[in-house]
């Protein structure tokens, strides 16, 4: 029993040692190779994915208001977890009503870089460990950083850059808000809508994403706390 005792908290020493070491190093090298990506190539039978990292410097101020109005609307006030959305959440489960997402940008990212995309506790509880170090270690300027880098918009296709290079043959600093809407709207769901031919539906949503971006400030990361 001692013996397993001992197994057990040399695993967790190591765990956190390691687990704070990457965190660490992802604050500055770029994030190319994620769980997430492997497992859905592999499980795609894909060879390769299309995605080319930027700085946040590259990449359209309205790209970053349209995912936080349409993703995580208190991404620059909250800790990593947003408690409004999460109590919400769950009174609507409790009532039987459609069920909202609670998920922040932080908690998605965390998810993407650092956990494989299955639904266990075990995985969530991970993805939580991990959104409380990356919002002390890395803040909000690099956790939307990574977020516009890794998120999928089409099948094998990744990150902002890559998103506006093949569907608006532009960078993605050249986005307008009308291009940041529609790439916003295929984020719940990337493998259903196609940015190369928006549907009725995708264009509804883009307009209603361009009116809560005008609600919005432009992002100012200096401010944050």
């Amino acid at each position: 029993m001692k013996y397993f005792g001992r197994i057990t908290l040399y695993f967790i020493i190591f765990f956190a040692v390691a687990s704070v070491g990457c965190v660490a190093v992802f604050r500055y090298i770029p994030v190319t190779v994620t769980p997430f990506k492997a497992v859905q190539s592999l499980s795609a039978g894909r060879t390769g994915v299309d995605s080319k990292w930027v700085p946040l410097t590259s990449i359209s101020p309205y790209l970053q208001k349209a995912v936080i109005a349409t993703e995580d609307n208190n991404f620059l006030t909250h800790r990593g977890f947003d408690m409004d959305a999460i109590r919400t959440a769950m009174q609507e489960r409790k009532e039987g009503r459609r069920k909202r997402g609670a998920s922040t940008i932080s908690q998605q990212t965390a998810k993407n870089v650092f956990c494989t995309p299955s639904g266990t506790w075990l995985r969530k509880g991970i993805e939580s460990y991990f959104t409380v170090l990356i919002e002390f270690m890395w803040g909000k300027e690099r956790i939307m950083e990574v977020y516009l880098n890794i998120i999928e918009v089409a099948p094998g296709v990744y990150g902002a850059e890559s998103a506006a290079e093949r569907f608006f043959g532009k960078p993605a600093s050249g986005l307008n808000r009308n291009e940041a809407a529609l790439i916003a709207t295929v984020l719940p769901s990337p493998s259903r809508m196609n940015l190369a031919a928006p549907s009725s539906y995708m264009q509804r949503r883009s307009s209603q994403v361009v009116s809560l971006m005008n609600k919005l400030p432009d992002p100012d990361y200096s401010l944050v706390y």
